[in-house]
């Protein structure tokens, strides 16, 4: 009676099932289907269920020979049996396929009482000629240049310097603020407000501008708070 060998892809590889039967039946059939398909199946690492089957290092080396010459590698040996483990173990085979990686854990929903609108990060230097446009939030690590520009519909917030334009609540929220570690920039609009920088004295602090009795004024950026 003929030996069941299936053959089927996983994740890991190929999964080989060897039924109950001659082991050297059992071999013949497997290396004849992979030569069926030798293009296809080249490069590939071998997953071996060999379930309750009692086989020792001479038979799974032979075997693990054979796949060589197809360029298919003996990864793993699946079995019930101590004997096929340790003889795997001994050929420097895995017997246990991996653990599949846990799920990083849910993040906990955004409290009501937090800010939930939308940002964008722009991890890098705004060069002159560029321009940012995006109706919620608008972060930049890096310095925006003179001649770049940003538009946010909501809060910019700078860890860097600012020499170009920038506008905050650009939808007309007078709510909106601008805050940077060096803010000097060639023009600032929050809402319908426009300044513009005066000439700086002395050394830069970290800054926060917002709308104040009508006109944009710039203060010392605590970011721990807003206002």
């Amino acid at each position: 009676m003929a030996v069941s060998v299936t053959i089927k892809g996983i994740k890991e590889g190929l999964l080989v099932v060897v039924g109950d039967g001659e082991w050297e039946e059992a071999s013949r059939t497997l290396l004849e289907k992979l030569r069926e398909k030798a293009d296809f199946f080249r490069g590939a690492r071998l997953v071996l269920q060999l379930g309750g089957r009692a086989m020792g290092a001479a038979d799974l080396g032979k075997l693990r020979d054979d796949l060589g010459d197809l360029q298919i590698n003996l990864w793993t040996v699946l079995s019930e049996s101590a004997l096929t483990e340790n003889a795997a173990r001994a050929l420097g085979l895995e017997t246990a396929l991996p653990k599949p990686q846990a799920l990083p854990p849910e993040l906990p929903p955004i409290s009501p009482s937090e800010d939930g609108s939308v940002a964008i990060l722009v991890n890098h230097t705004l060069r002159s000629g560029k321009s940012v446009r995006f109706p919620g939030h608008v972060i930049v690590v890096g310095d925006i240049n003179a001649g770049a520009e940003v538009v946010a519909g909501g809060n910019v917030i700078v860890w860097g310097r600012v020499r170009g334009t920038v506008q905050a609540g650009s939808e007309g929220d007078a709510e909106a603020v601008v805050c940077a570690l060096d803010l000097a920039p060639t023009q600032l609009r929050i809402a319908n407000a426009i300044a513009t920088s005066p000439k700086r004295r002395g050394k830069a602090d970290p800054e926060m501008a917002r709308i104040k009795d009508g006109q944009i004024v710039a203060e010392r950026w605590k970011p721990n708070e807003k206002g």
